[in-house]
């Protein structure tokens, strides 16, 4: 196995810090686990305890397998594996699984299936096929949890009320009307009771509520249930651990090879793809953490991989549950703060103590409360968010069928007809192309809906050829592939169309989609960037001659919004850009009217793709989840160097990024109103001040006279004197030392690397460190830093690199590090 872990890169640069052949210096280093990883894994554990006995009851495997695997999953797949907040262990999503193999071949099998799936994962670790499993659709993996947790919840419910579970959801159904007929009053009155507990303690309002709410529910319900039953004197069935020394562990197979192989594959597979979207989960949640103790590294799914394998291999041969990631112990030890595997090892080592040494309290448990428990789990399984979400997606389908084929018959025939169905969806959207032609007021109207594939070409052909000669065209491609068939077929038409004295504008819903490169007209070429500058080009103003047409790109450069086109202009009787006359192509709006032709291109190309979103933002509110403080400055396009859109950035823009400090006579009441309103009212989570390189109002401030603050402008820039004032005692600070090097130098503001080009970018950097100590004397701010709502963050765009720098928090003075290029699935 460990020759399936690379060595470090760096292994043959290891630098010694003592001589080769003496001791190392001091003592052995002491291993000490951080106050976070204790409290996290103690939560934990009262997560794992009754979540383990419960999905050991409801496998029909012995309650004690469920400890083992517990366990083994926190100390062995805690240790080993690549996730390191992920907390492995006997998951829901294995009971079907698990609970048909212990009906086939029996417990001892079970155990020896579960060995030959770690191994199979270590094989699948060392071969680093890891993200491969990731390409399963999403519908497919939550449609088989889904089914998953209806079987879970259909057989447990018979214990709930009583009775004993069937081996199948359809004689589980069937039999579900007698066993409402004798019900026991016992079973389902501490049953109601472990689901009350677990519904309503997360709810228990006021403060008692919320120190009380630290205590996991899970734990709360079985521990309560079990308090009541003891006190009532209540005579049910219980957990009952045998000795250890009787405990079954695994041996040699018997049954069948291929039924024998089916299983293992379908443990692996299960085992392996819940593991590994649990470790992305893992990570989203830990990215998602408002502040971090400590760095926690991103997984390394082959790792996990490896971890996985080996803890089922520990497992099985110590007679526990398959393992695998689990979602809720996981999302606990993340919430509770962990910043290392420590947690998760830790957690292991209380189940084993509890196991040796709490015995006589676990049989105390009434196994009504652990089956309750366990359908509770199973039935959110089933997310009504993860079907939003495919229905948005139009893959309910396949999430339906996958659903339906686990419940009905079985997890691998659940999983291989969703495959199925998915790939003729896939086909299916690929070959169906939707063609319609439509005559509005004169312009004829071709709509393109789905690929555009050879498949599709002829009835475009046809279409296309539905128009009249000469007529005004607007052809509208809705979507994102266009093989050479459909694209030669499309320009040919449009080349013989405008020779004819028609017009073509086509236009597609990713941002430069168009069919031929935009024209040349004078020595004006589109450029993908400033539509106002670059793309709303002068027309020449030489007449063109009757009949005479020419292509021009009206808003279609690759960068633009949405919707770029190319546009047939002819003459006469063309209508092109607003304002543009059809009988001479030069332009008759008087100058400045750029702002009504860029409104007109917007409506034109990009609001029909924005108004649904436009719309829901109109009717839900803004909630935008940052304030941004920026300069005034035309090069500073907010939306651009963030990637945001509508509802994303309450942006503030003022000469300078200033922040004036609250209280002064000079102070503005806009820049407070608006840092009040976000704060307090749009509940932002962070707050950024945006510096950039070539600021006006640093060079002003820097070439400002003593002479007084004469003018509006003059009197705004007095807020960037302490800025002024931080860079020149700086500068006597290092003038005095004389050495580049020293603390003091260090300590101001910089660019990562280097050193600021001039006094103007030492400005600069040094302004935004002052603007965010503006920032916090500011009442609202100062209150949501305390309370922890609130983040504080630095930034400098470079103009000329198109580069952007984030301070970084821990670097002293003030360092403003350079933001890396990313993957877009990093």
């Amino acid at each position: 196995m460990s020759a399936c872990v690379p060595a470090r890169a760096d292994s043959a640069r290891t630098k010694h810090v003592h001589p080769p052949h003496s001791p190392p210096p001091g003592g052995p280093r002491r291993f000490r686990i951080a106050g976070a990883d204790v409290s996290a894994a103690i939560a934990v554990f009262l997560i794992a305890l009754p979540l383990s006995l419960g999905i050991a009851l409801a496998t029909g495997a012995p309650l004690q397998a469920g400890l083992v695997a517990a366990a083994v999953g926190g100390i062995v797949a805690g240790r080993i594996g690549g996730c390191p907040l992920q907390v492995s262990g006997p998951a829901a999503g294995l009971t079907v699984v698990t609970a048909d193999l212990i009906q086939q071949y029996g417990w001892r099998t079970t155990c020896a299936i579960t060995v030959f799936a770690g191994i199979a994962q270590l094989g699948l670790g060392c071969l680093r096929v890891a993200r491969s499993a990731l390409a399963v659709s999403p519908a497919i993996v939550h449609g088989m949890l889904a089914g998953i947790g209806v079987t879970i919840a259909v057989a447990q419910l018979h214990i709930v009320l009583g009775g004993t579970p069937q081996s199948s959801v359809p004689d589980n159904l069937v039999a579900l009307p007698a066993q409402l007929a004798n019900l026991h009053p016992a079973d389902v009155a501490v049953s109601a009771l472990t689901l009350t507990l677990l519904l309503l303690w997360p709810r228990l309002p006021g403060r008692a509520g919320e120190i009380l709410g630290k205590l996991p529910a899970a734990l709360i319900a079985v521990a309560g249930a079990t308090a009541v039953a003891a006190l009532t004197g209540l005579r049910l069935p219980k957990v009952d651990l045998p000795s250890w020394s009787s405990h079954a562990l695994a041996s040699l197979p018997d049954g069948p090879v291929l039924g024998l192989v089916a299983a293992v594959l379908t443990t692996t597979l299960v085992c392996s793809v819940q593991s590994l979207l649990g470790a992305v989960a893992v990570d989203k949640l830990v990215a998602a953490r408002p502040a971090l103790t400590g760095r926690v590294k991103r997984s390394d799914l082959d790792r996990e991989l490896l971890g996985q394998g080996a803890a089922n291999i520990v497992s099985g041969s110590l007679g526990g549950l398959p393992i695998a990631g689990v979602a809720v112990r996981s999302s606990a030890n993340v919430a509770a703060g962990a910043v290392s595997r420590n947690s998760t090892m830790l957690h292991g080592v209380l189940v084993v103590i509890a196991a040796l040494l709490m015995v006589p309290a676990l049989e105390l448990i009434p196994l009504a409360s652990l089956a309750s428990l366990v359908m509770a789990v199973g039935l959110k399984m089933v997310s009504l968010n993860h079907i939003r979400t495919v229905t948005r997606h139009r893959e309910v389908l396949v999430y339906a069928v996958t659903t339906g084929g686990v419940v009905f018959l079985g997890v691998l025939e659940g999983v291989a007809l969703g495959i199925a169905v998915a790939v003729g969806v896939a086909l299916h959207r690929l070959t169906r192309t939707r063609i319609t032609h439509d005559d509005i007021d004169g312009v004829h109207h071709v709509h393109v809906r789905g690929q555009l594939t050879f498949l599709a070409v002829p009835r475009l052909s046809r279409v296309l050829h539905q128009v009249p000669h000469g007529a005004d065209t607007v052809v509208e491609l809705d979507g994102s592939f266009m093989d050479h068939a459909a694209y030669e077929t499309l320009q040919d038409w449009q080349k013989t169309h405008t020779a004819q004295g028609g017009s073509v504008d086509i236009t597609g819903r990713r941002p430069g989609t168009r069919i031929s490169e935009p024209a040349e007209v004078d020595g004006c070429r589109c450029r993908p960037w400033t539509p106002w500058r670059n793309h709303q080009c002068e027309r020449p103003s030489k007449a063109l001659a009757p009949g005479s047409n020419r292509q021009a790109t009206t808003g279609g450069a690759p960068g633009e919004a949405p919707g770029g086109t190319t546009t047939g202009l002819n003459t006469p009787g063309t209508t092109g850009t607003p304002g543009t006359s059809a009988a001479t192509g030069t332009s008759d709006e008087p100058p400045g009217h750029e702002l009504a032709r860029g409104i007109s291109a917007f409506h034109r190309n990009t609001a029909p793709l924005m108004r649904r979103e436009l719309a829901r933002l109109a009717r839900e509110g803004q909630q935008p989840s940052q304030l941004f403080l920026t300069c005034a400055d035309s090069r500073v396009v907010t939306s651009m160097i963030t990637s945001s859109g509508p509802g994303d950035l309450f942006v503030v823009r003022n000469v300078g990024n200033f922040v004036p400090l609250p209280g002064e006579e000079s102070g503005d009441d806009s820049v407070a109103a608006a840092i009040e309103y976000a704060v307090d009212v749009l509940k932002v989570r962070s707050i950024t001040v945006c510096g950039h390189s070539g600021c006006g109002a640093m060079q002003a401030l820097l070439g400002a006279d003593s002479g007084g603050a004469r003018t509006p402008l003059q009197r705004w820039l007095r807020h960037g004197l302490p800025s002024l004032q931080r860079v020149a005692a700086d500068t006597d600070t290092a003038d005095r030392n004389r050495d580049p090097d020293t603390a003091d130098d260090r300590a101001r503001p910089r660019l990562a690397g280097r050193q600021p080009a001039d006094t103007a970018e030492r400005l600069c950097l040094a302004n935004v460190v002052q603007q965010l100590e503006h920032l916090r004397a500011h009442e609202s701010v100062a209150r949501a830093l305390a309370a922890g709502d609130l983040e504080l963050h630095g930034m400098y765009f470079h103009v000329g690199e198109a580069q952007s720098y984030l301070l970084a928090e821990d670097a002293e003075g003030g360092v403003f590090e350079l933001v890396r290029e990313t993957s877009p699935t990093a």
